[in-house]
């Protein structure tokens, strides 16, 4: 038996768990500049749950790109969260679908018996604040991918 490759999931949609923190890094990094609107962002209270449509970079096939001399591509992904106890937003107005809000990282901070916050931060200073009886969060390709229309790599100037 072999480690898993990026290149095996290279024409698959990608399907990721995490049920501890140790295992959101690898979200984070793949969620890194994945844009959205604040209508994206739908919280079940009743179900305690929330779900976010993103359009995500592709960042497991930017080499696989670049080989081939092909453009990069973005996917429709949904980023849910069960057991949250409270969602609260900054710097986002709820159900704004003209805004473009793009994600920096998720980031997680333990509380007590296993609960928690995790955080999506945004760019330009905004973020949602989801408290969580625990780390249960899955982040799903729900389209084939397509070409980013901007046809480049996402950058962040440093300043």
């Amino acid at each position: 038996m072999t480690d898993a490759r990026f290149e095996d999931g290279a024409e698959r949609p990608l399907r990721l768990i995490a049920r501890d923190a140790e295992e959101l890094p690898v979200m984070s990094a793949l969620l890194q500049d994945a844009v959205f609107t604040a209508a994206d962002v739908r919280w079940s209270r009743k179900r305690r749950r929330v779900d976010i449509l993103v359009n995500r970079f592709r960042w497991e096939d930017r080499v696989a790109a670049e080989r081939a001399g092909r453009p990069y591509e973005r996917v429709r992904a949904v980023l849910t969260v069960q057991d949250v106890t409270t969602l609260a937003t900054q710097g986002v107005r709820p159900g704004d679908k003209d805004s473009v809000l793009s994600a920096l990282a998720l980031e997680f901070t333990p509380g007590a018996d296993g609960t928690g916050v995790l955080v999506l931060v945004l760019a330009g200073d905004g973020a949602l604040r989801l408290d969580v009886e625990c780390v249960d969060v899955m982040l799903s390709d729900v389209t084939r991918p397509y070409r980013a229309p901007s046809g480049k790599v996402p950058s962040h100037p440093e300043g």
